[in-house]
């Protein structure tokens, strides 16, 4: 039976600076620059990234950085259950006033970079794994966070998250690009990235001194990121971690104090892995593809374990 539930509209109106301010000095509340915080005003901007998640009724969807629960009554409006994830203790209560008594709504207090895990867990053990992700996010955790999710395994069938645009073209830049980084490398490792709408500081309260930029992600259906190389994501970091190293050096680096060699020394054996992905030793990582990685990946794997 189809459980059906009341309207819900915002008991506060999401678009006005001044009404926020007003309810944040009535309420002792303040803006805390060591959380990031920023509450998005543009209402056009809210619609059009709850659109973008294309999450259908009923379904559940995290969300990162609630603050007021503009987002949050975006995404109840369009009938999705939401888990929110809040770390000022201020907005956890505000939220609990704003959204009150509603069953679309669940507030995890805390900081999610800590609290994420256990409910993933919960919700595995439920079967109930939330398949859609929403986030305005904070500046100062939105690469770590992501980061985090995928190498832990915690794979959303879709992601809208608004970031800092210099980490959003970080997140979809190519190989031979400025921007190409170890991120670059991991995003697309495990989603399909798509740069949606430039967010400038006026869409903000309080107006950022950067602009913003949303991101869809989608869950690639041509690979399984699970199957990767236990060494994958590390060894990708190494190699990157030198940008003016090639990539012959770089691997010396890493193989260094890992392989105990067998009939070759460890410049030999780099020479080998290199050389079998079809690579050459004075390449650098940004002129890599994913491809290349996974296969080199595998290939130093191989030498570890002999």
């Amino acid at each position: 039976m189809e459980t059906r539930h009341e309207p819900f509209h915002p008991l506060i109106d999401y678009n006005s600076p001044s009404v926020l301010k007003r309810y944040l000095d009535e309420h002792g509340l303040g803006m805390q620059k060591k959380f990031g915080q920023n509450f998005l005003i543009n209402g056009d901007a809210r619609r059009r990234l709850v659109e973008a998640l294309e999450v259908p009724p009923g379904e559940l969807v995290w969300e990162v950085g609630p603050g007021l629960g503009a987002m949050t009554a975006e995404l109840i409006m369009q009938g999705a259950r939401v888990k929110a994830f809040e770390i000022d203790r201020g907005f956890a209560q505000a939220l609990r006033d704003l959204i009150p008594d509603n069953t679309l709504f669940t507030l995890v207090e805390g900081d999610v970079l800590k609290t994420w895990p256990q409910e993933a867990h919960k919700e595995r053990y439920a079967g109930l794994s939330a398949a859609y992700f929403l986030g305005n996010l904070p500046y100062n955790i939105a690469a770590l966070l992501l980061a985090d999710f995928i190498e832990k395994g915690r794979l959303f069938k879709r992601m809208v998250v608004t970031v800092q645009k210099e980490v959003a073209q970080r997140m979809f830049a190519k190989p031979g690009t400025k921007d190409y980084s170890s991120f670059s490398v991991l995003c697309s490792s495990a989603y399909s990235i798509k740069p949606l709408m430039v967010l400038k500081g006026a869409s903000f309260y309080p107006v950022p001194h950067v602009d913003s930029q949303a991101v869809r992600m989608d869950l690639r259906q041509d690979r399984n990121p699970e199957t990767d190389s236990p060494i994958f994501r590390v060894l990708v970091r190494s190699l990157f971690a030198n940008r003016r190293k090639n990539l012959k050096n770089n691997l010396l680096a890493f193989l260094s104090g890992r392989y105990t060699g067998g009939s070759l020394d460890v410049a030999e054996a780099a020479e080998v892995a290199i050389a079998r992905v079809g690579l050459k030793g004075q390449q650098r990582a940004e002129e890599i593809e994913l491809d290349s990685f996974i296969a080199l990946s595998r290939e130093v794997e191989s030498l570890l374990c002999q």
